[in-house]
């Protein structure tokens, strides 16, 4: 049971014939706001929201949960690297069947925030309740929306409107993303196997990365991981070329969001590396950094990874997703390439972390290299992934 339905069941008083009433959307005082991200990494999210100043974020099952104002929807939106999507908890009721369903949602105030000239969709699970059949519910909460709060509705329409029934109470979240948040806005070319922004930028967090050391991706793709350590670097907001769903809500200030947008940036103290053996893949690299306004700090070459050198100056990071068995089909092919690399890196990265992302933990290990402990699984692409991580080389 989520915390927001532990602290509504605790709080309640309801008499016999009483209905439950509404959190009222047009009320100042805060409410939940619930950061979606994958398993496995809501201690690094939630890490990241505390860093960015969203006091009281707990860490839960599927993301971080905090209280706060519509100012800080908005924020996190713009400013959160790790995020997949930030969800408002818009408010609720008590529903023991379908009629009572229909005649809350009619009593509802979806106008403080819905406007009728822009549409929504609806979702809706059912979790241990007695209004069991989530199509049945989908229906009775589109037509109050119609009829009743003259809403339009398009199952293609990116705002959506999250309904959750757990335990008969009836949990109203809007989906104030849109888009997934791991769509920057800027990075147009993908490779085969794409990195999302979001995974990378917590991945990166997990291996110590704060944006004030050098790093490098030995077979960097599309060029996600340098990327988004440039843009930490930078201190470039990830959100700051999109758009949302939250700007199409009726409580939505442009003037205000345009000014949350005015921050200042910063010189990274280094630049950022990555190579491919794949020309394609470097071209790609070079013009996802080229929209992201960092191609001055970021430099992408043609080689393979057992060529690589360190840059001048400080040791860093080593970060890499490279092949591995779900990708490729066969993967004992892949064991050359994962010890000419772990080679490579034990010979010429003395003083450098490494972080390296696959599926095998038989070909993590054919590197030789000190791996820590292994972390917790991570899915990834449809599969698990695992990120494994070593202490500075030696």
């Amino acid at each position: 049971m989520t915390r927001y339905f532990r602290v509504m069941r605790k709080n309640r008083v309801r008499r016999r014939g009483t209905p439950f009433r509404p959190i009222l959307m047009s009320n100042p005082q805060p409410f939940e706001i619930f950061l979606v991200t994958v398993p496995g990494m809501e201690p690094a999210l939630c890490a990241e929201a505390l860093e960015a100043g969203f006091d009281g974020a707990v860490a839960v099952a599927g993301g971080v949960a905090f209280q706060g104002t519509w100012m800080d929807v908005w924020r996190a939106n713009l400013v959160l690297r790790g995020a997949t999507r930030v969800l408002a908890r818009i408010g609720g009721f008590l529903a023991f069947h379908l009629a009572q369903l229909d005649k809350r949602s009619r009593k509802f105030p979806f106008g403080d925030l819905l406007r009728a000239d822009v549409p929504l969709r609806v979702q809706v699970t059912t979790k241990a309740s007695k209004i069991y059949h989530a199509g049945a519910a989908t229906q009775r909460i589109e037509t109050a929306l119609t009829e009743t709060h003259g809403l339009t509705l398009d199952p293609e329409a990116t705002l959506v409107l999250k309904v959750r029934i757990d335990d008969n109470n009836v949990l109203f979240s809007l989906d104030t993303s849109g888009e997934s948040l791991h769509k920057r806005g800027h990075k147009e070319a993908v490779g085969k196997a794409p990195m999302r922004e979001t995974l990378a930028a917590l991945m990166l967090r997990q291996a110590g990365y704060a944006g004030s050391e050098p790093v490098v991706d030995p077979m960097c793709g599309s060029g996600t991981f340098v990327i988004e350590a440039a843009e930490i670097a930078a201190g470039l907001l990830p959100g700051r070329t999109r758009e949302f769903a939250f700007q199409s809500l009726a409580n939505y200030d442009a003037q205000a969001f345009e000014a949350m947008k005015q921050i200042e940036t910063r010189t990274p103290p280094h630049r950022y590396y990555g190579s491919d053996r794949d020309a394609g893949a470097v071209r790609m690299a070079n013009a996802n950094a080229a929209r992201a306004g960092v191609d001055t700090m970021t430099q992408f070459v043609n080689h393979a990874a057992g060529e690589i050198t360190p840059p001048d100056g400080p040791a860093g990071l080593v970060i890499v997703n490279p092949p591995y068995g779900a990708r490729i089909g066969n993967k004992n092919l892949l064991y050359p390439l994962y010890g000419t690399l772990g080679q490579t890196l034990l010979t010429r990265f003395k003083g450098w972390r490494v972080a390296l992302v696959t599926s095998e933990p038989a070909l993590a290990k054919a590197t030789k290299l000190p791996w820590k402990p292994q972390g917790p699984a991570i899915p990834h692409g449809g599969m698990k992934v695992w990120l494994w991580q070593t202490p500075p080389l030696k």
